[in-house]
């Protein structure tokens, strides 16, 4: 894989922020947040307690609750009133929003715990954690202030709860693992750095998280290089680590992926030419095993280009594809299809609308709907409008806010 392409070493070694290898920015965003104000809610708060002391023989009546929209709270990044970064919180009901972090520096990658909400953001190379609605904020890394130079030698990145939300992943001089309960990391996997005559600092293996299998026994993590990155799954239990095989050409990093649901395997996708070659792919985690499902040939001009695979509960593989004669580099007019699990089999376009400017997707976890970030703008390759496509067109699209990226599923 190395090889294969450049992406030049402030792409690769933890700065994180460049869309080509599909990872979530580290950059601030470009659209206001929609939080209401302190001081509406305490004018808010003053007339309703008014009203109750006027009426007091009125009866009480039970407002009833909104029903859901989303399976769970959507959690996003977005900027605040100073133009900073921050976590945001979008309710079930698809419509109350909640500022979560207040942070003076923008906030980078950050994760959710499914089990309680609270959240692990990284913000001025601190890794820090908040309870689920802001408060009890800790520092529980502080990586200092960051090598301009050589930015993978102290750069604290890619917070990954452990589905039990036991364990933070997270990357600072390799791969860390800590103890939510006792506070206690250690490192994993350290980089493998080497110094180079001249003090120039050559980085030749780097080690970061992506995601935790469903069961939390295996992994996804992005092996980074010098002149471009792998994956590898990483098996905490017996501190061992699978790599892949059988990948030349294939994108199969930096959160191109997705597991299936018992963790045996996962799924990664490519929809542009250049760096990797464009297709499909499907790697056993047991042993690193890479198979191509979708292809491309250059040859014959035959381009197939497909992302954000998913393998739903009823069996289907649902993905954003296109297959072409015209080589794309960017911004592929892709359609959302439906297939077998081997990506082919029964390939049917679901919806009738192309997603040239989705910037990254997030599928309910029954595949019945995606949440997209649209880009307002082609020259633009991080988050955009927030909006919800039912699986089934006759359903149509809603519109969730105007701007969001790095989607996550909270409790």
């Amino acid at each position: 894989m190395k090889k294969l392409y450049r992406v030049g070493l402030a792409l690769v070694i933890l700065g994180m922020s460049a869309w080509a290898c599909g990872m979530p920015g580290e950059q601030n965003q470009v659209s206001p947040s929609n939080e209401p104000s302190s001081s509406q809610d305490q004018v808010a708060t003053v007339v309703a307690s008014t009203m109750q002391a006027l009426t007091p023989d009125s009866p009480s009546v039970e407002t009833p609750a909104s029903p859901a929209l989303l399976p769970h709270s959507l959690y996003f990044t977005n900027n605040d009133s100073a133009g900073f970064a921050q976590v945001f919180r979008l309710e079930a009901d698809g419509k109350t929003l909640t500022q979560i972090t207040r942070e003076p520096a923008a906030v980078g990658s950050y994760d959710v715990s499914r089990v309680d909400g609270s959240v692990a953001y990284v913000s001025n190379n601190q890794l820090l954690l908040v309870n689920a609605d802001g408060s009890g904020r800790r520092v529980l890394v502080d990586g200092g202030t960051l090598d301009a130079l050589n930015p993978f030698v102290n750069a604290v990145s890619k917070p990954v709860f452990s589905p039990n939300g036991e364990t933070i992943a997270y990357g600072y001089k390799g791969l860390n693992l800590y103890a939510v309960a006792s506070g206690v990391g250690n490192l994993a996997l350290e980089n493998q750095i080497k110094d180079q005559d001249g003090g120039f600092i050559f980085p030749e293996e780097l080690y970061w998280p992506e995601k935790y299998s469903a069961d939390g026994s295996k992994l996804l993590i992005t092996l980074g290089y010098y002149e471009g990155a792998s994956a590898a799954i990483y098996y905490p239990a017996a501190d061992s680590l699978v790599r892949l095989t059988g990948d030349e050409g294939a994108l199969i990093c930096c959160d191109a992926t997705q597991w299936t649901a018992d963790g045996s395997a996962f799924y990664s996708g490519s929809a542009t030419m250049g760096m990797f070659n464009s297709g499909m792919w499907k790697v056993d985690a047991s042993n690193g095993q890479v198979t191509t499902l979708i292809s491309s040939n250059y040859e014959t001009s035959v381009f197939q280009y497909a992302r954000d695979p998913y393998l739903a509960p009823d069996g289907n593989l649902y993905f954003f594809f296109l297959e072409s004669n015209t080589e794309f580099n960017a911004r592929t007019p892709l359609q959302l299809v439906r297939s077998a699990p081997d990506g082919v089999t029964g390939r049917t376009v679901l919806l009738p609308e192309t997603f040239q400017l989705m910037n990254e997707a997030l599928w309910a976890p029954d595949a019945s709907f995606v949440i997209t970030a649209i880009s307002p703008s082609d020259q633009i390759y991080q988050g955009g409008a927030l909006e919800l496509f039912y699986t089934h067109a006759e359903a149509g699209m809603i519109t969730l806010a105007p701007f969001g990226q790095q989607l996550k599923w909270g409790p």
